[in-house]
């Protein structure tokens, strides 16, 4: 278990759970902490040990033992296997190249199958290539979704007992993982997300009841709280897309005029977000500049040396100190509260690229700030949309001018056309 840390509806534990009781087999779940120094906060792993204790204390009340390590996942995970010589092991699927190649290294010695449970359709049923954009990947989702539309996949008791007793404790695994971590930087924010299983359940719930009639319009516009607020439970699998579509299927068969938000929600939460995995899976330069299209990196390549207005450091970026309010307003969001408007995040990316010596050193700013004080930081949607607002990704070329090129671009004035601007920067304050 890694990406996707949950025991409902998850399909990689399913299987494991399916095959073990085919077999008469014991069964456990392993999950590795690996820690990346520089990447993220404490309170992203804080966020992450707090869901696993659920998850933990659920394996538990179900026969299934849960052995917990940190480390490097090579190494923890070889030692694992050698020592329990498993009969099969199931990995949940992740689009990035270290986890792929951690599988196929492990796969070497090992009976190993992945299950993509992070999706409604699976990344390689969805597309075999990576796709050109939403319009592409689009039809491809829509033609096969109803074949991923199945029941639930709930946990049983396992009726076979796991041999080894010697199992730490999850609790202490937790403790000293935490303590071995505390040099890492805070953030010193206060996340208004509770982490777990229990709690994501009880924000879409929310979500429903409150927020997906309107869903369509309301999402777009900072200024209101129309979002789902479910995108940290999905960047750590503690809620499963497939748990979301068929909540809000249920509430659209209640009612028709839902029909608008519904598919609003699709698109975001199974389109896009498929999208992202595609590139991810099949780019491997996901995670830098060069996986944006040829067009974009010749238009920017044509525009280097332009003058720029304003230029900025990664330190002023990062304490919210440039000139425009709407700007500082977003990353103040941002270190407030582990996540900005996805409509801000758009202009906060672009910017960005507006205000840098270079859109190499634009892109690997935005990724930082993302990645350590997002809370769903480092995740295939995190590095898509800032290849899209600063390199044109799943995006066609535009008017040319300064700077940008031909990537599309925002400006002030089509913020305050949209929304009341002035009400968004007033409600984020002052870090």
């Amino acid at each position: 278990m890694s990406r996707d840390q949950r025991t409902n509806d998850n399909l990689a534990l399913a299987t494991a759970q399916k095959y073990a009781l085919d077999n008469e087999l014991p069964l456990a779940v392993i999950f590795v902490m690996h820690q990346t120094l520089t990447k993220r906060s404490f309170e992203q792993y804080e966020f992450m040990l707090q869901g696993l204790s659920e998850v933990a204390d659920t394996l538990e009340s179900k026969n299934i033992s849960f052995i917990s390590m940190h480390g490097k996942p090579l190494e923890k995970l070889s030692l694992a296997f050698t020592h329990f010589k498993p009969s099969v092991i199931f990995f949940d699927m992740s689009p990035f190249k270290s986890a792929r190649r951690l599988k196929e290294q492990l796969s070497e010695k090992w009976p190993v199958s992945v299950v993509d449970t992070h999706n409604i359709v699976p990344v390689w049923e969805a597309s075999s290539k990576q796709e050109y954009g939403a319009r592409t990947i689009r039809p491809k989702i829509h033609r096969v979704l109803d074949e991923f539309d199945v029941d639930g996949y709930e946990i049983q008791s396992h009726p076979h007992e796991w041999p080894s007793k010697a199992v730490v404790p999850f609790a202490k695994v937790k403790n000293d993982f935490l303590n071995q971590i505390s040099q890492i930087r805070k953030n010193n924010c206060s996340y208004t997300f509770l982490s777990g299983e229990a709690n994501a359940s009880k924000a879409l719930q929310s979500f429903l009841d409150n927020r997906l009639k309107g869903y369509s319009e309301n999402r777009n516009n900072p200024v209101i709280n129309g979002l789902s607020n479910l995108s940290p439970y999905f960047h750590y699998g503690q809620l499963s897309t497939l748990t979301v579509y068929k909540a809000a299927l249920k509430r659209l068969l209640d009612d028709s005029s839902l029909q608008k938000d519904f598919d609003a929600l699709v698109e975001e939460m199974v389109v896009r977000k498929e999208l992202s995995d595609n590139f991810c899976y099949y780019n491997d330069n996901y995670d830098s500049l060069q996986g944006a299209p040829a067009w974009a990196l010749a238009s920017l390549s044509k525009h280097a040396n332009d003058e720029r207005q304003y230029v900025y450091s990664k330190e002023q970026f990062e304490n919210a100190q440039t000139h425009d309010q709407a700007w500082n307003a977003a990353q103040i969001q941002l270190r407030k509260q582990g996540k900005i408007h996805g409509y801000m995040r758009m202009y906060w990316a672009k910017k960005v690229l507006e205000w840098s010596t270079s859109a190499d050193e634009a892109f690997k700013t935005l990724v930082y700030l993302n990645d350590f004080y997002s809370l769903d930081g480092g995740d295939p949607n995190g590095y898509v949309g800032i290849l899209w607002s600063v390199a044109g990704l799943h995006d066609r070329p535009w008017g040319e001018r300064s700077v940008y090129g031909t990537i599309r671009c925002m400006v002030y004035d089509g913020l305050r056309r949209k929304f009341p601007i002035e009400e968004y920067i007033r409600q984020q304050g002052t870090l």
